[in-house]
């Protein structure tokens, strides 16, 4: 499995899951896990997907995701597993 973690930030608004998860079944990036909150119209989302189908490399995924993030107002990253991993070891 290639996994990745996406978190999703920003003022919440209409068909922010759908857009992410129809970005990714497009890319063939399958979701694993999926957990979204929303605090006082703040909207923040974490999932974990799994990159094995998608034939794009994780840096143009990454990136399509910020833009994706841009065009709707909201601050998307999305990071390897195992680099996320190492970042919050403690």
């Amino acid at each position: 499995m290639d996994k990745i973690i996406i978190t999703v930030v920003g003022k919440d608004t209409k068909g922010i899951i759908a857009r992410v998860s129809g970005y990714l079944y497009q890319e063939g990036i399958n979701i694993l896990d999926i957990s979204q909150t929303i605090l006082d119209d703040m909207f923040n989302m974490m999932l974990i997907a799994d990159m094995q189908d998608c034939t794009k490399e994780f840096g143009v995924i990454a990136d399509d995701l910020r833009v994706l993030g841009e065009e709707i107002g909201l601050r998307i990253l999305a990071q390897k597993e195992e680099i996320f991993t190492k970042m919050h070891r403690i």
